[in-house]
């Protein structure tokens, strides 16, 4: 069985506990989560089965897609509505245009800091097992970008928000930074990613049906290797090319920035490579 099962995660379990059952219910070998999800979080799951788990790191580069609820008021250490409260305060009159104001900033292309919980490593060390410790250290910022951020609802101490952003990016300290914006503190009370990459929910199977489901079913839900990586660019090669592809002969072609796909003239997946100097150079081949 290879190719991307898209689960909606439920509340409660990790990213490697959903993995775990996959790999049980399906008697798999194979099987990897690209892009966690917090255990509070809900939603799309992409899990790479069989051959999938080797790109299972490139399919992690697309943009993501979040509903979030911001609790205003209560700053947590975590960020999110599992850690403890650390400050309360009063929440300031809400209206469309305070809160619009509050939000411009935070789209486009800025610079964050990740949160202590995080699986981000500094000198070997994941953050989340230094906060753990009792420990803060500084963190560097990194560059996010958020293509799309929606007001969808407010009520006197929350919000209701839609996200499209980079790969990367803290859903949970962007609730911190509004809360701090606005002056009286928030955390992420609630999280559902509605897409990740190519991946929506649309697809997503729920992960409490795999266990009634044929083996059948399941596999007729599977994303291709060729689908899962369509956010790449495409070369499409011909029948000579593509034995040369099978037996990682550089192949010449026009010039595409960054990572592509290799498609064989039946429309199979051959490779994934890089272009340098008009050739491929393969970073994993297929065939």
């Amino acid at each position: 069985m290879d190719g991307v099962l898209v689960i909606d995660k439920p509340l409660g379990p990790t990213s490697f506990d959903v993995v775990r059952q996959v790999r049980s219910l399906l008697k798999v070998k194979k099987a990897g989560h690209t892009g966690t999800l917090d255990p509070m979080a809900t939603g799309v799951l992409p899990v790479c089965l069989g051959e999938a788990t080797k790109v299972a790191g490139y399919i992690t580069e697309g943009d993501k897609a979040y509903d979030a609820v911001v609790r205003l008021g209560v700053e947590t250490d975590t960020q999110d509505a599992q850690g403890k409260a650390t400050s309360q305060s009063p929440v300031p009159p809400l209206t469309a245009a305070v809160l619009e104001a509050v939000l411009a900033p935070f789209r486009g292309t800025f610079e964050q800091v990740p949160p202590m919980y995080s699986a981000v490593k500094i000198a070997g060390k994941r953050l989340y097992e230094l906060a753990r410790a009792g420990e803060e250290v500084e963190r560097a910022s990194r560059t996010v970008t958020v293509h799309e951020l929606v007001l969808r609802d407010f009520s006197a101490d929350r919000l209701t928000l839609s996200v499209r952003c980079s790969k990367g990016f803290y859903v949970r300290t962007l609730a911190y930074d509004i809360g701090r914006a606005l002056g009286c503190g928030a955390h992420l009370e609630a999280l559902r990613r509605t897409a990740s990459g190519p991946f929506t929910l649309a697809r997503a199977l729920p992960l409490g049906d795999l266990a009634s489901l044929s083996r059948e079913t399941v596999a007729g839900r599977l994303v291709s290797l060729g689908d899962a990586l369509t956010e790449l660019p495409l070369v499409r090669v011909g029948a000579e090319d593509a034995k040369r592809v099978s037996h990682g002969v550089p192949v010449e072609v026009s010039p595409l920035p960054g990572k592509v796909r290799v498609l064989g003239p039946d429309g199979e997946l051959l490779a994934m490579a890089e272009v340098v100097g008009g050739r491929l150079r393969y970073l994993r081949v297929f065939v």
